[in-house]
């Protein structure tokens, strides 16, 4: 009976994309979801209507398509598009002005969604509804359920092709908060291209590896370095390791395969990979569908330093663009130049660091070519104008490239331009001596000049 009478409710908040959207005014803020949820028929719809409505304001978290409703404005009159991380789309879109990057502490993200934002319209991409009337929210949850539990009207597009995420909490939604629901195409989630991994990746790979212990909980991102790692753990004779990380990535179903994976020896979530939000191939999804031992969590649990910190042995990956010799990281921009932002970098280090035996790592190549072919040094005297400080270098721990890793907690600024210089290569580390010695933070003495 009570299936029956979910399935009746379904019935009757059934309507086509083009019938939802109506409801949208001038004015409204709108959610559009995040990562690989991206509610595509919803957007579509929506773009029709572009020119009838003024003044609308669109938040995501890193788009993965690029939304039909901002091409349909190019000269920006209607529409203002908003993205909590500049993924691949946003950064793309801001390089044009099209979209603009909103700075936030991905742990904080829920509170200040909840202090701060405005939400009339969500519109979000779910699973099929089960026989108890929920909505599942797949590979993310990130501040999904802050904006659906905080928005005036919430519109769910149904796509049978998103894998059963288990929680956790905050996975799915109840037909009883829904207002419209929008059948999709079921087309399948984004399927991240396979990155081919560098050379200093895999020696960058090589001094982690002499940092990895048993028992150890680990935090990776996305990119080649962190699919070099993974495999290298798979490959290992490492034992029970743990998994928290915001994001769930491929590497894991290798790791958990291979039997390194267990999650024996985490203090909470045991047995468990805890995550926020996943992106991958359909190996990674299919992996996921109703699979216990994944734990899928909003940020604000996951990101928040204070229980990052709560297992033992946090073995935080993380990849920077640059790191200036006060050891100021920048992960974020170079120069003005908006690249990602800020996620969960901050997060992991500063909870790293206070996990009994935890490691905050940040990774990066020595050296970059710019489009002439000219190589540059990652390691440099002192940030370009305009570079988002993503680490401050109070909360640094270690550093990493191919040249060698560094702890630069405790140390002073001389100790750690000495030390970031001796990883940099070769090429520039007499420059970067010099300039050292200029800007009166490194002496070759290492003393204090009367």
């Amino acid at each position: 009976m009570m299936e029956n009478s979910f399935r009746q409710e379904y019935e009757k908040k059934l309507v086509p994309a083009d019938q939802a959207v109506k409801i949208i005014k001038s004015g409204d803020h709108i959610f559009y979801g995040e990562f690989a949820m991206f509610p595509e028929y919803l957007d579509e719809a929506l773009s029709k209507r572009v020119e009838e409505l003024t003044d609308i304001v669109i938040r995501g978290i890193s788009y993965t398509k690029v939304p039909k409703v901002v091409m349909s404005d190019l000269k920006r009159e209607h529409v203002v598009l908003q993205d909590w991380h500049c993924g691949v789309v946003g950064r793309k879109l801001g390089d044009k002005q099209l979209a603009v990057y909103v700075p936030i502490t991905y742990h904080q993200g829920p509170r200040v969604i909840n202090k701060y934002d405005s939400v009339n319209v969500a519109m979000v991409m779910v699973g099929p509804m089960d026989e108890n009337g929920y909505f599942n929210l797949g590979p993310v949850n990130s501040v999904t359920p802050t904006y659906t539990d905080k928005t005036e009207i919430l519109i769910v597009e149904v796509n049978n092709s998103v894998p059963h995420c288990l929680g956790g909490n905050g996975e799915s939604i109840h037909i009883s908060h829904v207002d419209y629901i929008v059948e999709g195409n079921n087309a399948p989630l984004l399927q991240l291209p396979e990155v081919t991994p560098l050379e200093t990746d895999y020696q960058i790979a090589d001094y982690i590896m002499e940092e990895m212990e048993n028992g150890a909980c680990l935090q990776l991102g996305i990119g080649g370095l962190p699919n070099v790692v993974g495999a290298r753990i798979a490959e290992s004779d490492l034992q029970d390791l743990g998994f928290h990380s915001e994001m769930l990535v491929e590497s894991v179903v290798d790791m958990y395969q291979a039997g390194r994976l267990t999650g024996e020896r985490k203090n909470i979530d045991k047995k468990k990979m805890a995550y926020t939000f996943a992106l991958g191939t359909q190996r990674l999804y299919d992996f996921m569908d109703n699979n216990p031992v994944c734990a899928s969590y909003p940020v604000n649990y996951v990101n928040d330093p204070r229980v990052i910190a709560l297992n033992d042995k946090v073995m935080a990956i993380n990849s920077a663009i640059q790191v200036d010799l006060l050891s100021q990281v920048a992960s974020e921009t170079s120069g003005m130049r908006q690249i990602s932002g800020t996620g969960g970098q901050f997060d992991f280090i500063f909870g790293a660091f206070n996990s009994h035996g935890g490691k905050g790592l940040i990774c990066l190549s020595s050296t970059f070519k710019d489009k002439t072919g000219t190589v540059h040094s990652r390691i440099v005297p002192a940030l370009s104008p305009g570079t988002v400080v993503t680490v401050p270098r109070s909360i640094v721990q270690y550093v990493v490239t191919e040249y060698g890793i560094v702890q630069l907690k405790g140390k002073s600024v001389w100790d750690r331009s000495e030390a970031l210089i001796s990883i940099a290569h070769p090429d520039f580390r007499d420059e970067l001596v010099k300039q050292a010695e200029d800007m009166k933070i490194w002496v070759r003495s290492n003393r204090l000049e009367p």
